[in-house]
């Protein structure tokens, strides 16, 4: 993908909660965008994040959404946006691409963005995921629109090989899903890359409070009995069905539909 290349996305529409996860579609695409940014004169942070805002005002008119949109808190590789967007299916994700190539605000925001001079981001990854059966949709947190933004973590488990990626996918499923809730990490979403590096992986975002909510999240994910019951299980230990893990914490920016 080129330096200038600006792809809109969009989000198809999901409610808040655990119930609406349920009615959901099976196997929603997730779009996971990465824009790789420098500290210099171009102020490439600020530029991005203003057609990031024009991008979800766009999708609000299109009725499709949320969009999330993030900014690196903790993590390598900073400085970076990220963005998080869903579809019903790969038909769905053309289709609301469509609607946006038809805004004609939004078009004229874009070309005032790249007429700037100067680079609006350095680089730009994307990965597409399907979502796991156990958690077939994304559900931002619940908000009032009046509490502060909560932190969010995104990690990213390496398997050996596709047939242990099927196992630890199965054990999200059967239990390890269960056990961020009761911990109350409240997750965002869970998903199988299909598209993109460092395959085969399996990913997902939690929320929390702050960061003194997610330690104590993980230290009542840690202790809980259907966890230890399944890290202990044979042939679902870490060691042997995972082979890396990697994660980063991001911050919502103040338009993200997930916050």
């Amino acid at each position: 993908m080129t330096r200038r290349a600006f792809l809109p996305a969009a989000a198809a529409s999901v409610a808040a909660g655990n119930a609406a996860a349920a009615d959901a579609p099976k196997g929603a695409i997730l779009e996971l965008r990465r824009y790789q940014l420098r500290n210099s004169a171009d102020n490439q942070r600020a530029r991005t994040s203003d057609i990031l805002k024009a991008q979800v005002a766009a999708c609000q008119r299109a009725g499709v959404g949320p969009v999330g949109v993030f900014s690196n808190t903790i993590g390598p590789d900073g400085p970076f946006l990220l963005t998080l967007v869903s579809y019903p299916s790969l038909a769905g994700m053309e289709q609301a691409q469509a609607k946006l190539a038809a805004d004609a605000e939004y078009q004229k925001a874009l070309d005032a963005y790249h007429a700037q001079p100067g680079l609006g981001y350095e680089r730009v990854e994307s990965s597409l995921l399907r979502a796991f059966d156990g958690y077939p949709a994304v559900v931002p947190p619940p908000s009032d629109g009046k509490r502060a933004a909560r932190l969010f973590e995104l990690r990213m488990y390496e398997s050996n090989s596709p047939g242990t990626l099927r196992k630890k996918v199965k054990m999200f499923n059967d239990g390890e899903i269960g056990a961020f809730q009761r911990a109350g990490g409240q997750p965002v979403f869970f998903g199988e890359t299909i598209v993109g590096a460092r395959q085969p992986n399996l990913t997902y975002m939690l929320s929390y409070e702050d960061l003194a909510g997610r330690e104590k999240v993980w230290k009542a994910f840690g202790a809980d009995p259907e966890w230890q019951r399944l890290r202990t299980t044979p042939g679902l230990s870490d060691a042997e069905i995972v082979s890396n893990i990697s994660n980063c914490l991001v911050s919502p920016l103040a338009f993200s539909q997930i916050r």
